[in-house]
């Protein structure tokens, strides 16, 4: 644990602060890329993961796309480098701004949820004298065994088009004039470790493949969408998850047609690991059935244990004391502000610098300013060399 972070130096940042492991990131990026160029796979990158800059540029610089899902995310990744032909958009619900913006840079593809949405991405393209490229989201109806909270891919979802309104969308398709139909979606959810659901999906897949070769119009991309998750509990063991039983998984289930691509948007396991929230203990509060460690970071640097109770590993870096018990919590006024119940932590006192792992996806993004704090700032390790 000690030889992870560079301790002394990290003592002296102003905490709460994120910790970039740039090395991690780097070699993750290229296990992604060698084992999916065995099957000349096509990855992009899911921005809303983590849109730091310098995270981005790294992800680009390895012949990635970007997957986003709002205008500012398309924005953000042409800024970075990603070329508009890498570049798609999703979302259940683009504002006409957001279109605007991915038509003016002739981005990709528009990964689209409802026929409600193909009118108005045909109506602002025909005024822009523009052909908007578009792949149907499907709702596949597949269970991802994960948490209520990040599963899309059930009729119970408000995500994608439903299978028993498929045949009417692909009608509309056909009669819009600034539509250009190249591809179907999918994406059942996030943190999946059950490969099993993907299986399930391949056969969703194929069995919706014989309804395009009756009707004749066989799309060229299939985007199985991501969510693969990583090991919370142990991310020093596990610092990426399996990419190449992942993607082995699409080689033996998926059937493809001629010509088709096969198209994955990765966000969690590309950088779950490479981040660490790192706080400072505050105080040490006796209580009557656990003892409180109050950090300086709260649930504006990190939502999840407040918003799904997720877990995140928690280490003492500068204790070697005998262990205790603590609730480790922030200093938002919120009783959800909280980190873990019961954690084993070497004895604690105030100024101990505590890291909290796995925080590089669904971390930093999501930082908010909930009580006027400031937002968290980024530190990477390749700076710290």
């Amino acid at each position: 644990m000690y030889n992870t972070f560079p301790i002394e130096k990290l003592n002296k940042v102003e905490t709460p602060f994120y910790y970039y492991n740039m090395r991690l990131l780097d070699n993750t990026l290229k296990v992604i890329k060698q084992e999916a160029d065995k099957y000349d796979y096509h990855i992009h990158y899911a921005v809303k993961a983590n849109a730091n800059k310098r995270i981005l540029e790294r992800v680009n610089a390895f012949g990635f796309g970007a997957d986003c899902v709002s205008g500012n995310e398309v924005s953000a990744s042409l800024a970075a480098g990603f070329p508009n032909s890498k570049v798609v958009f999703a979302g259940v619900g683009k504002a006409d701004k957001e279109i605007i913006t991915g038509l003016e840079n002739d981005i990709a593809c528009f990964n689209v949820e409802s026929i409600p949405e193909l009118e108005v991405i045909d109506e602002i393209a025909a005024r822009m004298k523009k052909t908007a490229r578009v792949a149907l989201r499907i709702n596949p109806n597949v269970k991802a065994n994960t948490h209520k909270y990040i599963t899309t891919g059930l009729e119970e979802n408000k995500f994608g088009i439903y299978l028993w309104d498929l045949e009417k969308v692909l009608d509309k398709v056909k009669q819009l004039d600034n539509i250009k139909f190249v591809g179907i979606h999918f994406h059942i959810g996030s943190q999946i470790n059950d490969l099993d659901s993907y299986k399930m999906l391949c056969t969703r897949i194929n069995e919706l493949q014989e309804l395009f070769v009756k009707r004749r119009n066989i799309p060229t991309i299939i985007n199985v969408g991501g969510g693969l998750g990583i090991d919370y509990e142990n991310p020093d063991e596990n610092p990426m998850p399996d990419f190449e039983a992942f993607f082995k998984i699409f080689d033996d289930f998926l059937e493809l047609k001629k010509g088709q691509e096969v198209h994955f948007e990765l966000g969690r396991s590309v950088v779950g690991q490479c981040g660490t929230l790192m706080s400072k203990v505050l105080y040490v509060k006796e209580g009557i059935n656990t003892d409180f460690a109050i950090i300086d970071a709260g649930m504006s640097d990190l939502i999840r244990p407040a918003l799904y109770q997720a877990y995140h590993k928690i280490e003492n870096l500068t204790s070697e004391h005998e262990e205790n018990k603590y609730d480790v919590v922030g200093p938002i006024c919120e009783s959800s502000d909280c980190f873990g119940k019961a954690v084993s932590l070497p004895a604690t006192v105030r100024g101990d610098l505590i890291a909290i792992r796995s925080a590089g996806a669904y971390g930093e993004v999501m930082a908010n300013q909930y009580n006027l704090r400031p937002l968290p700032i980024a530190i990477y390790s390749d700076e710290m060399e």
